[in-house]
């Protein structure tokens, strides 16, 4: 391994961190170590398997989007460095690099933790990038900023004991407004901005809370758990809630492991009993959020210059063939901010995807015409704040030179899009091929659906969803039809997800049909005729569809299932020439169980070193999350070498003391419980250094009977090898 390169701009943490994943790379690259626990590890660090073996996907985390000018550059450096040149921007919010070798990574995490952007917890089980409405900041609907917040979640969070090992992702958004243009509805925590009051009848911030949202292969709309909650208390909350996810959650299961399923079992009213039960134990029951001082917030005002005179000033400065243009991009792609006479520029990008030439200059783009805030949409587009109106049309020139001034952004032609099968394991079909051809056919079609923010269009290339496609008004995702002894590509069609209209609640689509690929702009051109030519007047799609009903769409559609007549071409994916067939990888969205019994107990170890880390910073609260963890690793270690499976932290304390309890508390009663007691007095009690140090050396005293029992069980079964391996020269 090369010698890694770190500045003096690294965090202490982030340093660690860092050393740590190649020095984890060494030993996998050695065959020391098991594969599952090494891609585990390696998710939590940004690091994805692609669906080309012996390459990676890095993603990089982005709280809310935002980005410098300067950080685009680098992250611009680093593409062409360690992959393709190429950036590719998510829904998420985040920035992915694709083609990456592995042994690069740590250098790559290492320059761009020089320009503070990390890749820790951009996959695995963890709290994923914390996303929010693009428009914070200058939204004329927002009733405040919601960037703090999320990057103040996005602090707490980061590293966080508590959401290091969860059963599955965890996902937060933010919306600036009831409009809910984060999506809170598909999140497992949405906070829509909202303005209370306190007990004193003044003015506070705070939120709409919802939660138990999702997508995948059964998505369920989030809940309201609450109408309005103070800002100072959501941080706590969010913590409480996903502290009961963490134990409560299912961890054997993959497919039932999201929160919303948690939720859909114990029922809303459980849930907040359970959350509520949190609190005691919570680092912060309050934890109010300091405003951050943004490079635009001394712009101040400006007068504000009417339509008429912003085209003329694009008269004076465009040449004929641009102005029709200009006037096309200014209606769909630039809006006026809360701040007078100030103006928000969308920037609309095919597939997600920017050559890292096209990001240098269009950071060079931004110190000349806009704030250093660039905010990537989660419609994988990108936003620039602060423009001022006689800027206009020399802004429109020099992003038409960039190929990003295209009109249209947000609205039925901006389609978005996950890379499917050019890149994921998981996906079954093309989804960026099926994108451009029905871009270019609404294009030549339909060019008037620039005009239209009402249908959105979705397409992932998996029924998981990265593309959205539940929350869609017409969604496609990716699969298969079987047709004799071949099997065609082919999308499954969902329709009326999304928002009917502006200030609706956000719902999930139902599944109508399944469809070839290739016949995919046949469909949608069907769709968008049959909507136009039959709904009443200012009738929203989801409106028509809900009054057509699903059965209505499933009998349009149907001839075009028809696979009586399959032509040749139908039996290629998008952008493919060979014969398709399905070949779907192992899935990388969560870690695998482990089931090596050493590989476990080394685990074990690690959380009550860190529980000793926290107690010797004075950390009390992580450092008996970390404890907490020691005994939950421990008892499973002793399971999985019994061959005990169990699908929660809280089954697998009942299981460890039906199994062992006898053994490891032989003074216990029948009806005593000493190993539930201890483990789950966790949230009994405040999180004091006098609790702290004793939880932590009630485990360390735990985990070394738990050691010295599977010692005992190796040298009955003469495994000395394995003994060493697992507990080394010091025990």
């Amino acid at each position: 391994m090369n010698n890694l390169e770190l500045t003096d701009n690294v965090s202490a943490a982030a340093k660690r961190d860092i050393f740590e994943l190649q020095k984890k790379i060494g030993a996998f690259s050695n065959d020391e170590g098991a594969e599952e626990a090494f891609r585990k590890y390696r998710l939590t660090r940004g690091v994805y398997g692609q669906r080309q073996p012996g390459v990676q996907m890095i993603r990089i985390k982005l709280p809310y989007g935002y980005v410098t000018a300067d950080q685009l550059v680098r992250i611009a450096d680093c593409s062409d460095k360690y992959a393709t040149g190429n950036l590719h921007a998510t829904t998420r919010q985040d920035i992915q690099l694709h083609f990456v070798k592995l042994a690069d990574s740590p250098q790559l995490w290492a320059d761009l933790e020089d320009a503070d952007i990390t890749l820790r917890e951009a996959c695995g089980n963890t709290v994923r990038n914390v996303t929010a409405s693009a428009t914070a900041g200058i939204d004329p609907d927002e009733p405040f900023d919601v960037s703090p917040f999320a990057q103040a979640i996005f602090e707490y969070f980061l590293r966080n004991p508590i959401s290091q090992e969860m059963g599955r992702k965890f996902k937060i958004s933010l919306s600036s407004s009831e409009k809910d243009s984060a999506l809170g509805f598909m999140h497992d925590v949405g906070l829509i901005a909202k303005m209370g009051k306190n007990e004193n009848g003044q003015p506070v911030k705070g939120f709409k809370v919802v939660i138990g949202g999702g997508l995948g292969a059964q998505p369920f709309p989030a809940q309201t758990a609450y109408e309005f909650l103070p800002e100072d208390q959501a941080i706590p909350f969010i913590e409480a809630v996903i502290r009961v996810f963490d134990r409560y959650g299912e961890r054997t299961r993959r497919h039932k492991a999201r929160m919303k399923f948690l939720l859909n079992d114990l029922g809303l009213e459980k849930m907040m009993e359970l959350v509520q039960e949190e609190r005691t134990a919570l680092k912060n029951k309050v934890y109010p959020v300091q405003d951050i001082a943004y490079s635009w917030k001394n712009l101040g005002e400006r007068v504000p210059l009417a339509k008429e005179e912003i085209l003329a000033l694009a008269d004076a400065q465009l040449e004929d063939s641009e102005k029709e243009l200009f006037q096309k991009w200014l209606a769909t792609n630039v809006f006026e901010q809360k701040q007078k006479g100030w103006y928000g520029v969308s920037l609309r990008v095919l597939l997600g995807d920017m050559h890292s030439s096209t990001a240098r200059k269009l950071a060079d783009v931004m110190r000349q015409y806009a704030a250093d805030d660039l905010r990537v949409t989660i419609n994988q587009g990108y936003l620039l704040k602060f423009v001022k109106a006689e800027d206009l049309p020399a802004l429109f020139k020099a992003l038409s030179q960039l190929g990003l001034a295209d009109p249209g952004f947000d609205s039925t032609a901006d389609i978005t899009t996950c890379p499917g099968t050019d890149t994921c394991n998981l996906a079954i079909s093309s989804s960026y091929g099926i994108t451009r051809a029905l871009e270019v056919m609404m294009k030549e079609e339909y060019p008037d659906l620039i005009y239209n923010n009402d249908i959105k269009i979705k397409i992932s290339g998996c029924m998981n969803g990265c593309g959205q496609h539940s929350a869609a008004n017409i969604g496609f995702h990716g699969s298969s039809i079987k047709n004799k002894k071949l099997v065609l590509p082919a999308l499954q069609v969902i329709l009326g997800g999304g928002f009917t209209g502006a200030n609706s609640e956000g719902q999930m689509g139902d599944k109508v049909i399944k469809l070839p690929s290739k016949r995919g702009p046949e469909a949608m051109r069907t769709l968008l005729d049959d909507y136009q030519n039959n709904a009443y007047e200012d009738e929203y799609f989801n409106q028509y569809y809900a009054r057509q009903t699903k059965n209505y769409f499933y009998q349009l559609l149907k001839p075009i299932a028809d696979l009586s007549e399959v032509k040749d071409d139908e039996y290629r994916d998008w952008d493919h020439d060979e014969l398709f067939k399905t070949e779907v990888g192992v899935g990388e969205c969560a870690g695998v169980m482990i089931d090596l019994v050493g590989t476990t107990l080394i685990e074990a170890d690690e959380k009550l070193s860190l529980a000793h880390e926290m107690l010797a910073e004075g950390v009390w609260a992580d450092g008996i999350y970390h404890a907490y963890n020691t005994f939950i690793t421990g008892a499973k270690a002793l399971l999985i070498g019994e061959g005990i499976s169990t699908n929660s932290q809280h089954s697998m304390v009942k299981e460890f003391e039906e199994n062992f309890g006898k053994t490891f508390y032989p003074e216990a009663g029948d009806d005593s419980k000493p190993f539930s007691q201890l483990v789950f007095s966790i949230n009994k009690n405040e999180p004091t250094e006098a609790f702290a140090r004793g939880f932590v050396g009630k485990a360390e005293d735990f985990l070394k009977n738990v050691k010295a029992f599977r010692a005992g069980q190796l040298a009955e079964n003469s495994i000395p090898a394995l003994q060493e391996l697992v507990y080394g020269q010091d025990s």
